[in-house]
């Protein structure tokens, strides 16, 4: 067993989802974080554990040929970028071996591993910051949470989000010194001023700013509308959203808008989408097109087909299949969600798609007790995956096939592991990077009704 403190050498041969390199010492497992496969380095044990360790490289004897050098002057300190010190071609290797592991260890499964979907943007790619604030020195600042805590590494410029994002939050910010106004302090839970959301449309440019707050400050942040929109002309929405809860949750229900729309637009696979302030919208918009035409090439749908789109969202990945099907049913438990997805429809005359809101297997439950057949099944649940009712409402549906779109490998492996025990073989799955530089990965999975 290694001890605590000790040194040694090692070689590391794998990396895990959490960005942690491993290697191994006297047979034990040892993760190591801020290493690459290759790297020969001379390690610390900075915990030991009954299976496995932890440690920090002391120095590093024999760099990896996949190491790069990192752009972003705060990597170590924020902890989203886990990839940052590697060439992308080594992370969408990690990453494919990471969904490919995931089936075949967790689900037990044995399905046709498509070619994995790389992003052809690895920079500026999002479409959606939300950040915390904090203040230093007397000054508000923002930036994101340091991993494990909710302390606020100030970020300026993250190369992650567009250019645009820094100019915003600068006038934000020195807006909210020059009125000081406070901010919002989670252990005492008093200030006003929680987070500075921004959204912005890849393909309209347009953006959403949304100034996140414990109470009404309406008549304070007037100003801040004239300041913005003469600065940014491409600022289409300010919204003011009110979360008085002492949560981490960073949203509350009640939205207010200060100045323009109550929505920005953008465009998805053709389809024209509004989003509001508490829609769910892919954050990388080119990538998500190319995923949302996985799952059309997967789901195969004929005219005369009824598609059943569960955790449906904004609709878009339902409303993209639309003229390929004869009928699409969309679920989605986010009321206001709901109301984006029928307006979306109706935005593009599509008049075959109908939306219910509520629990994907509950409200599904209920249709299927109504008459509705679907043919094919698409779904795209949250990172804890489908939940046992919607798993077995979904086999007693019966569908031809089932499509599954997922942010956690993991979940989708042990769920399509439990459709595999009610008559589902898993065909074809193919990982896709919608985060370029970070530890997520995404994967579309097509699993079909045995005969």
């Amino acid at each position: 067993m290694p001890e605590k403190n000790q040194i040694f050498k090692a070689e590391i041969t794998d990396l895990t989802a959490e960005g942690n390199g491993v290697c191994r010492f006297d047979g034990m497992a040892v993760f190591v974080p801020g290493t690459a496969v290759g790297d020969i380095a001379e390690i610390r044990t900075v915990k030991v554990l009954k299976s496995y360790a932890f440690g920090i490289v002391e120095r590093l004897v024999s760099p990896s040929p996949d190491r790069v050098e990192n752009s972003c002057p705060v990597y170590k300190q924020c902890g989203g970028c886990l990839f940052r010190h590697i060439s992308y071609d080594a992370e969408c290797r990690t990453k494919n071996g990471i969904v490919r592991g995931a089936f075949t260890r967790i689900g037990g499964l044995s399905p046709e591993f498509e070619s994995f979907l790389a992003a052809e943007e690895t920079e500026r790619y999002r479409n959606k910051a939300q950040y915390p604030l904090a203040v230093a020195d007397g000054k508000a600042v923002c930036g994101f949470y340091a991993p494990r805590s909710h302390r606020v590494i100030p970020v300026s410029d993250c190369v992650l989000q567009p250019h645009i994002f820094s100019g915003i939050l600068e006038a934000v910010l020195d807006y909210i010194s020059e009125k000081k106004l406070s901010v919002y302090d989670e252990e005492s839970n008093t200030g006003i001023i929680r987070h500075i959301y921004l959204r912005r449309g890849a393909h309209s440019g347009e953006i959403m700013v949304c100034i996140v707050v414990r109470k009404d400050i309406s008549r304070q942040l007037s100003a801040l509308c004239r300041v913005l929109t003469e600065r940014f002309a491409d600022i289409k929405s300010i919204v003011m959203n009110i979360n008085p809860q002492k949560t981490n949750v960073i949203l509350g229900e009640k939205c207010v808008t200060l100045w323009g729309s109550d929505t920005i637009s953008d465009t998805m696979c053709g389809n024209r989408i509004n989003i509001s302030p508490l829609s769910f919208y892919q954050v990388n918009t080119l990538q998500a097109e190319r995923l949302y035409a996985k799952a059309l090439e997967f789901a195969a749908p004929q005219k005369s087909d009824t598609i059943a789109d569960l955790y449906c969202g904004a609709g878009t990945i339902g409303l993209s299949m639309a003229k390929y099907a004869a009928k699409i049913v969309g679920v989605e438990i986010v009321p206001q969600a709901v109301e984006n997805a029928k307006e979306n429809a109706a935005l593009n005359s599509i008049s075959n798609a109908e939306f219910y809101c509520g629990d994907a297997g509950e409200v599904f439950g209920k249709l299927r007790k109504q008459g509705c057949k679907p043919d094919i099944i698409v779904i795209d649940p949250p990172r804890k995956g489908c939940s046992a009712e919607t798993i077995d409402v979904i086999a007693e549906a019966a569908p031809r096939k089932i499509v599954m779109i997922s942010c956690n490998p993991a979940t989708a492996a042990r769920d399509a592991k439990l459709l595999a025990e009610k008559g589902y073989s898993t065909d074809k799955v193919c990982g896709v990077d919608m985060f370029p530089r970070t530890g997520h990965v995404e994967c579309v999975v097509l699993m079909s009704r045995k005969k």
